[in-house]
């Protein structure tokens, strides 16, 4: 008999028999792009600085509260994020250890080594919006002008 801590969680499977037993009557369609917005760098990663995106938040969210772009600062970097609110699997892990889901010290680290030119001064939060328009037409836009405004270079996505 197999531990079943340690299988994979079927992750497409369950979200579709999430969705039909509240009743919907298509399946969870996931996002799907001819074109990944995807571009070599303009320079090497020692030169660049790397923006921080996470699924996770810098506040408490209740369950039906609306999900909005938040961003906070990198130094001294966060204490605590939060995801409750969002559907993971929370037996198999937790967010006691921050660093465990969010490598700002690690980035730090590649810094003082040379291998990335540095880190954003703001991370960014993404709502995991369940609306692929909002997502397309309102948050990877705010997220896309906040990592400008920073002067990031390159994006690190971070999903919890």
């Amino acid at each position: 008999m197999s531990d079943w801590n340690n299988l994979p969680v079927p992750y497409m499977a369950r979200s579709h028999a999430y969705y039909a037993a509240q009743g919907f009557d298509q399946a969870y369609r996931y996002a799907h792009h001819e074109d990944a917005p995807f571009a070599p760098l303009q320079k090497p990663l020692a030169e660049c600085t790397v923006g921080v995106i996470t699924t996770a938040s810098t506040h408490y969210r209740a369950s039906l509260e609306p999900r909005e772009v938040n961003s906070g600062d990198v130094d001294p970097g966060p204490q605590r994020l939060y995801a409750d609110d969002l559907s993971w699997d929370k037996e198999a892990t937790h967010l006691e250890d921050l660093h465990s889901y969010f490598p700002l010290a690690l980035l730090n680290i590649h810094v003082a080594k040379g291998t990335i030119g540095g880190v954003a001064p703001r991370f960014h939060c993404a709502p995991t919006e369940y609306s692929h328009r909002s997502t397309i037409e309102h948050d990877a836009p705010e997220i896309h002008m906040r990592l400008v405004e920073d002067g990031a270079d390159v994006a690190l996505l971070v999903p919890l």
